[in-house]
C-alpha cells in the first residue's frame, strides 16, 4: 500500500485526479469481464456433460441458466460492494422492496386471479354467451344457476333462472368456475 501511494504521488496532478475514475471502473469491467468468462466456461462444461452422460437437453439449459444467474448475482454484489455501497442498505433496500411487493401481490391477488381465469375461459370455453350454467359446490346441493348474459375479465353475469327472481343478475366471481364443478346445458 505504502508503495502505491509513493506511485501516486510521483503522478501529476491531473493524472492523479483520472485516477479515482479510471480505477473503479477498471475494478468493474474486470469483475464483468471475469463473470461473463466463468458464465462462458459453465456453460461449455454443461454441454459437455450433456453430450458426454446423455443427459436431456432441459438439463443443460437449466444448469446453465441457475450458473449464469448465480454467478452475475455475485459479480452484481461484488461490484457493488468496489462501489462501496454498504451491505446493510442494500439489504434494507431489498427486503422493503419485497416486502412491498408481497403486499401489493397479495392486495391484489383475487383480481389478477379473476383477470386470469377470464382469459382461461376465453380460450378454453367451458361455456359461452346464452349457455344456461350451474356452479355447484357438492352435487346433492342446487347450486348458483344461471343464462350467461355477459363475460368480462373479473366477472361472469348470469341471469338467475329462478322463476320468483327472474329479472336478477348474478355476477360470479371467473375464479369460481375453476374451483367448483359446473353443469352446462347448452
Amino acid at each position: 500500500m505504502e508503495r502505491w501511494h509513493a506511485l501516486r504521488s510521483a503522478l501529476p496532478t491531473w493524472l492523479d485526479e483520472w485516477l479515482d475514475v479510471v480505477v473503479p471502473v477498471s475494478e468493474l469491467l474486470l469483475i464483468g469481464t471475469c463473470a461473463w468468462l466463468l458464465v462462458r466456461f459453465v456453460a461449455m462444461t454443461a454441454r459437455t456433460m450433456a453430450s458426454r452422460y446423455e443427459f436431456p437437453p432441459a438439463y443443460a439449459v437449466g444448469a446453465r441458466r441457475i450458473a449464469a444467474t448465480l454467478v452475475y448475482a455475485a459479480a452484481l454484489l461484488l461490484a457493488l460492494e468496489r462501489l462501496d455501497v454498504s451491505a446493510r442498505v442494500l439489504w434494507s433496500a431489498l427486503t422493503g422492496f419485497a416486502a412491498v411487493g408481497a403486499v401489493a401481490f397479495f392486495a391484489a391477488w383475487s383480481v389478477l386471479s379473476n383477470i386470469f381465469c377470464s382469459f382461461l375461459i376465453f380460450a378454453t370455453k367451458p361455456f359461452r354467451l346464452y349457455d344456461q350454467i350451474e356452479v355447484i359446490d357438492s352435487p346433492d346441493k342446487p347450486g348458483i344457476r344461471g343464462r350467461v348474459v355477459d363475460i368480462n375479465l373479473i366477472y361472469t353475469t348470469l341471469q338467475d333462472s329462478n322463476p320468483a327472481s327472474q329479472n336478477c343478475l348474478l355476477k360470479v366471481p371467473n375464479s369460481l368456475f375453476f374451483q367448483r364443478m359446473m353443469r352446462l346445458w347448452h
